[in-house]
């Protein structure tokens, strides 16, 4: 008797740890569900999806003003646009051969 009742004692000590386990991943999971629909429902306003859309056009346009600035500058100044990248490409090989270790070859 004394080693049936071990495995029942051992099988309740079980269940109660497994249910201790479902118990916690039951609150994360609703935690995380909760914080979902918070999410959603800020951006199924229409305030946040104006935002959005709006901070989304001021990148693009930002973008297309450097670009055109940037042009315009290679066009007008190409020599210096040339010395630049070759600058840049010169302090990248040099950084490069500076912190470059001798175990990698």
């Amino acid at each position: 008797m004394s080693r049936q009742a071990d495995i029942e004692r051992r099988l309740d000590d079980l269940s109660s740890r497994v249910r201790q386990y479902t118990d916690g991943v039951t609150d994360t999971a609703e935690g995380w569900v909760s914080r979902g629909r918070r999410a959603v429902g800020r951006l199924n306003r229409g305030d946040a999806t104006r935002r959005i859309a709006q901070a989304a056009e001021d990148f693009a346009d930002e973008a297309n003003y450097q670009y055109r600035r940037l042009r315009r500058h290679v066009n007008r100044h190409p020599v210096a646009t040339v010395a630049i990248v070759a600058g840049t490409i010169g302090a990248f090989l040099l950084l490069r051969r500076a912190f470059h270790s001798d175990d990698e070859d």
